[in-house]
């Protein structure tokens, strides 16, 4: 499967991204998947990559409570939290926009997407351009800011004191409040 690119000047380019992150939208997106997704409510999912356990219980379980319910999810789904939410919200039939922090261009699709992707409930959406094809904790953060702006939502399963996860609340937080999810 070919990613499709969409230009900031595509009409199925979000505007929600050029509203909130003005000049730093990404002038380009690739995608696998069902494009429609994108006009879908969705709650963005962030958690640090060290977490609590009473944190990581509770999260889960939220996780199942938006299988249940049908709410979309979008994440990068890179932490180990993030993951097994991932697997929770596959076993359903949500729609998920999973972002990696790479480009799509060579990424092996994991027979567990393979599915969710086929049946119009899975999106692959990157604002990450070739040659990128590392994650690195530069194209995290650039990830992650994407991923809040495209969402009516957020939702921080953990915030460890310090990193990245806690500068991303912050980021979130200054926005205007017309701009914030």
């Amino acid at each position: 499967m070919t990613p499709v690119a969409l230009n900031a000047t595509d009409a199925r380019y979000p505007a929600r991204l050029r509203r909130r992150l003005g000049d730093a939208a990404p002038a380009q997106l690739s995608a696998l998947g069902n494009l429609d997704l994108l006009a879908s409510p969705k709650t963005a999912l962030f958690c640090s990559a060290r977490c609590p356990g009473e944190a990581i219980l509770r999260t889960y379980d939220k996780a199942a409570r938006w299988r249940d319910a049908g709410r979309g999810v979008i994440s990068g789904f890179h932490s180990p939290i993030e993951k097994e939410c991932l697997s929770i919200l596959l076993r359903g039939t949500p729609p998920v926009i999973i972002c990696p922090a790479r480009s799509l261009e060579k990424l092996r699709l994991p027979s567990a997407w393979r599915s969710p992707l086929n049946d119009g409930r899975l999106l692959i959406l990157s604002c990450i351009s070739s040659p990128h094809h590392r994650v690195t904790a530069e194209l995290a953060a650039r990830r992650n800011h994407f991923v809040a702006a495209l969402a009516d939502e957020v939702w921080f399963a953990h915030i460890a004191s310090g990193g990245q996860t806690e500068q991303l609340a912050k980021t979130i937080a200054s926005w205007p409040p017309t701009s914030r999810p």
